[in-house]
């Protein structure tokens, strides 16, 4: 089965072998139906720039699904299949998801190989289900989580019963709101829907705590691994990218290594960070997108507007991939156009157990 990467350079392109995520699903028995369309090589948030053409958004295809991975969203949010499979560098899992009205869970950076996955950003890929509840993302994680040793950002670290633990909010939760940067230039709609959230939240009898959190918005290191690996292909076939991903990928041309040092070594002193926060809290709760779906017709109309719109949709779900901590978005409401909004859920490292609670009684008591 041909993978594509959503790219006319890939568009023959069949793998020698299943990646490791697919081996495993066919291991639990998953029937796979077929591969989805997304932002070519990954590389953007309105999965707009394709080979195949854009992905439209289920819930109203004249906006877009949101990506990179929207075509798995669709897919899921259509009711073409159980569930779905997506990568995740800066949202991509929990962005369509947030705008097709579904669950996506992004885990702790290594639970889930990335062997097999045309890489975007090595130090930043993540690869988690995408479901139409929060009981399907623990029973998907149940099966693709797990100790790869032929990926060398896997981690062997024990694999807990993801489902054991759903049911009622967990006793003296504590959940923090981080409304510095996150809670920004929230469309109105999302901001009251996910502030109905935070008083279901204390209805269910969780202790709400305000926090401020350290956010790092250098991309150095996420670019100049794309362009590392895209290198050879944009120097022998340039023609064969889409002009905006061909943009992006060379924009990673201008770091040296001592760039790409430094910036590594601030990824792990915020991944270090990071979990002081979880002495605090027990959970961290957020927007998962800041804007309502846009139009696929004003962005093709302007596309000088659509990194600029992307990277507004990717603000709040990119920090939880610089920490390579585990995040969930789940529905939580919808506009007065009926478009779905998203909430976030994060916690600790290797605490996806925690924030499949949080979210499975959130949603249970939404209902």
């Amino acid at each position: 089965m041909r993978t594509t990467a959503a790219s006319a350079l890939f568009k023959d392109r069949i793998p020698a072998e299943d990646a490791e995520v697919a081996r495993r699903l066919r291991l639990a028995g998953a029937i796979i139906l077929g591969k989805q369309n997304l932002h070519e090589f990954a590389y953007g948030g309105s999965s707009m720039i394709s080979f195949f053409g854009e992905v439209h958004n289920p819930r109203d295809p004249a906006r877009v699904a949101g990506g990179s991975s929207g075509g798995s969203a669709a897919s899921v949010a259509a009711g073409l299949g159980f569930a779905a499979v997506g990568t995740d560098t800066a949202g991509s899992v929990r962005l369509p998801a947030a705008y097709c009205g579904v669950v996506g869970l992004k885990p702790t950076y290594g639970r889930v190989s990335t062997r097999g996955v045309i890489p975007l950003s090595s130090s930043y890929d993540h690869v988690g289900p995408i479901t139409n509840c929060v009981e399907d993302a623990a029973l998907m994680l149940q099966a693709l989580a797990g100790y790869d040793p032929g990926d060398p950002a896997s981690v062997d670290a024990a694999v807990p019963n993801f489902s054991a633990g759903i049911g009622p909010l967990p006793p003296k939760l504590r959940i923090g709101v981080p409304r510095e940067f996150f809670f920004d230039d929230l469309n109105p709609e999302i901001a009251a829907a996910v502030e109905e959230a935070i008083e279901l939240f204390r209805e269910l009898g969780a202790e709400i705590r305000e926090v401020k959190l350290e956010i790092s918005t250098d991309r150095t290191l996420a670019s100049a691994e794309a362009y590392a690996y895209h290198k050879r292909f944009v120097a022998s076939s340039p023609e064969l990218y889409q002009p905006a991903t061909l943009e992006r990928i060379q924009s990673g041309a201008r770091f040296s290594a001592g760039d790409v040092l430094r910036a590594r070594r601030e990824l792990e002193a915020s991944r270090q960070a990071i979990q002081k926060v979880f002495e605090e809290v027990d959970v961290l709760l957020t927007p998962t997108v800041p804007i309502l779906p846009p139009a696929i017709a004003d962005l093709g109309a302007h596309p000088d507007r659509l990194r600029p719109q992307e990277l507004i949709m990717l603000r709040n779900t990119r920090p939880f991939n610089v920490w390579g901590i585990p995040a969930i978005s789940l529905p939580c409401g919808f506009s007065r156009e009926g478009l779905p909004i998203g909430l976030q859920l994060g916690a600790a490292a290797w605490r996806e157990d925690l924030v499949l609670e949080a979210a499975h009684a959130l949603e249970q008591g939404m209902e």
